[in-house]
């Protein structure tokens, strides 16, 4: 069973997060930022991971350390789950809409981290979330789970929407990026035979 625990605590922020990769998308999430969480629970149930979170973070001073973490851990425990990552399909992309609102996400599980994010969100919140943060969270993603991720979204009017769009569609990008493929099953997903 491909699952992991993690925990990360700092002066600024104490996280726990449980995933099985295959799961149902049963998900319990708590980093004290609703919109966020309500993210969390969409890549959840549309990427078919169980998935817990709980964070407590210095939201009294700032978002930013919560946003931040929560992504590092999720970037944590997928790098702890897929192991050495034999046999998985490692890429995957997916165009999603929201009702007026198109986002692709694509990523790839090869290793090397970076990050390309174009959300085109014009408020500076969407419910309780400074929006610029999500950059920070993708970030903190993509550097601890090896990823390559490139997130955007193509046209929409309703920032919620846009957002939403995103997360789902990162959510089924995962789901096939961390499939495994039988023929595949004692190969690394690289010609280099390194990720």
């Amino acid at each position: 069973m491909r699952e992991a625990r993690v925990e990360r605590n700092t002066k600024e922020t104490q996280i726990t997060g449980y995933l099985h990769i295959e799961g149902t998308g049963n998900y319990k999430i708590l980093t004290g930022i609703r919109f966020l969480d309500h993210m969390l629970e969409l890549f959840s149930k549309h990427g078919a991971f169980d998935l817990e979170i709980a964070a407590r973070g210095d939201l009294d001073v700032d978002q930013h350390h919560t946003v931040e973490d929560t992504g590092i851990v999720l970037g944590d425990l997928f790098t702890k789950a897929l192991g050495d990552r034999r046999g998985i399909n490692r890429a995957g992309y997916f165009v999603q809409t929201m009702d007026e609102s198109l986002a692709v996400v694509a990523v790839d599980l090869g290793g090397r981290p970076a990050l390309v994010y174009d959300q085109q969100v014009a408020v500076v919140h969407v419910g309780d979330l400074q929006t610029e943060l999500l950059e920070d969270f993708f970030l903190g993603f993509t550097n601890h789970a090896g990823a390559n991720l490139h997130a955007k979204i193509l046209y929409g009017r309703s920032n919620h929407h846009k957002i939403e769009a995103i997360f789902k569609c990162f959510g089924r990008a995962m789901k096939y990026a961390c499939s495994t493929d039988e023929r595949l099953q004692d190969q690394l997903p690289s010609t280099k035979g390194l990720l």
